[in-house]
């Protein structure tokens, strides 16, 4: 059996502190690292006997001035070499120009755990192409509303009617969808259309809390509650109150926190770690997860937040949404003056609508911002994707691929219209009832759930609206 190929992190110009701290995390996720002081070391390695093995550099320290001229070096040595880069402060600015001077991927100090495996393995994986930068695509501008949201497929237009109907009520919400499938965004559109929307916004990622601190992260605690405990804290639940509170992989919760969050959605009284007294919180809580709960989730917690479920289709899904997607996101790029104004060739769209993205919105936002900033034209062809073209090749994973579209589908999707699709992938027209359903599902999602609207705009009576909602699957008690 052929011995697995060591993989190997070269760390450049990393203190003490961040160099153990990196060569701790990248070991537990099957690295080595080799430390290099300066640039000058850093390329000698390189060309050294094990240079070959190195497949990421780490560039710690980022600094506009000295980093261009870092990346250059290194790369002239490695042209294909991933670098990844570290820099103080969150500044989208300063990821921009690391991603412009060549960084495939840029990350904050100290650096978190999971972005640096998330890094390192996004890096190392032919399937994912370099350089999504992830967090920074995120937060290049604002949130959307509902109607904001950008998709016709009749599953994405299923989930956001299912929301707009959720968004008018305080009951809990669960999101399911892929990594990249824009939870997170649903979940501000539904605070923004709720009745809550003038309330505070608060968002926990539970995967990125250790689990020892989790309870004291959402509930609060007393001074003295526990060792290092120097101070009083109130928790992102009373933060929330009177708001919305978004639990971002709620699966990823202790089994103790699980059964303290029941109690506190039940009662409206939470409890700090470490206090004999409550005090009363009003929150609407919504929770995403990636995959179905886990049998072992506590189930009374279960069954609370399931009352509504929006489940988000993966981007492979619904391929017809990419174009309409692609320009929306090149506009918003634009609007902050990140990229210039850029068009997107139906050459180019024909690629990114047969790639599979493994990675769903939140990927293609980061390809499309890449090959934004490397484009010297007025518009983006075929050519600005060659390792999206490559990598649809390569691999023969089914959840790679988008399913094919008919001709007239592939046609209207890319001359930019939008609503309702009237053909079936082999070319013949929908029926009658699917299309129907697909009217109701995008007066949903356009009127923002108010369903005396929907009815009058579609000429029917509400009962008849509320008949065929059931006929369709559509909770009329969300």
């Amino acid at each position: 059996m052929r011995e697995q190929e060591t993989k190997s992190l070269l760390l450049v110009e990393a203190d003490p502190a961040e160099r153990r701290l990196v060569s701790a995390v990248a070991a537990r996720a099957g690295w080595s690292t080799v430390g290099a002081d300066c640039t000058e070391m850093a390329i000698s390695l390189l060309q050294g006997p094990h240079g070959r093995e190195v497949q990421a550099a780490f560039l710690a320290n980022w600094d506009e001035g000295s980093g261009p001229a870092a990346i250059a070096a290194l790369r002239s040595s490695r042209p294909s070499l991933p670098v990844i880069v570290a820099a103080k402060g969150e500044s989208v600015a300063q990821a921009v120009n690391a991603m412009r001077a060549g960084a495939t991927d840029f990350l904050t100090l100290p650096v978190a755990p999971e972005r640096l495996v998330e890094a390192l393995a996004a890096n190392s994986d032919r399937r994912k192409p370099a350089g999504e930068l992830i967090p920074v695509s995120e937060k290049l501008a604002p949130a959307l509303s509902l109607e904001q949201l950008v998709g016709s497929s009749p599953q994405y237009r299923a989930a956001l009617a299912v929301a707009a109907k959720a968004a008018r009520n305080r009951l809990p919400i669960l999101i399911v969808g892929e990594p990249g499938t824009g939870k997170e965004t649903v979940s501000r559109a539904i605070h923004a259309a709720s009745l809550r929307a003038r309330g505070p916004l608060v968002i926990v990622d539970c995967k990125a809390v250790p689990g020892n601190v989790v309870d004291s992260e959402l509930f609060g605690h007393v001074k003295g509650a526990f060792p290092g405990a120097f101070a009083e804290k109130s928790g992102r639940m009373l933060e929330a109150d009177m708001g919305t509170l978004v639990l971002d992989e709620i699966g990823a919760l202790p089994q103790s926190t699980q059964e303290t969050l029941d109690r506190v959605l039940a009662t409206g009284e939470v409890r700090p770690v470490g206090c004999n007294g409550s005090s009363s919180v009003d929150i609407r809580l919504i929770a995403t997860t990636s995959a179905p709960l886990a049998e072992s989730f506590n189930q009374m917690l279960g069954e609370r937040i399931s009352v509504t479920v929006v489940n988000l289709p993966p981007l492979r899904d619904r391929s017809a949404d990419i174009p309409n997607l692609a320009r929306h996101l090149l506009q918003r790029f634009a609007e902050q003056e990140l990229i210039p104004p850029l068009s997107i060739g139906n050459d180019a769209l024909a690629v990114l609508m047969r790639y599979g993205w493994p990675g769903n919105v939140r990927q293609l936002a980061s390809v499309l911002f890449r090959a934004g900033l490397q484009c010297d034209r007025g518009g983006l062809t075929a050519e600005d994707f060659p390792h999206i073209a490559s990598q649809s090749r390569f691999t023969g994973r089914k959840s790679d691929f988008a399913p094919s579209l008919s001709a007239q589908s592939s046609e209207a999707a890319m001359s930019g219209v939008s609503g309702v699709t009237l053909f079936t992938n082999d070319g013949h027209l929908r029926t009658l009832e699917e299309i129907e359903a697909d009217i109701i599902r995008l007066a949903i999602g356009h009127y923002r759930g108010r369903m005396t609207e929907v009815a009058r705009r579609l000429g029917i009576g509400r009962s008849t609206l509320y008949r065929k909602l059931s006929d369709i699957g559509i909770d009329t008690a969300a």
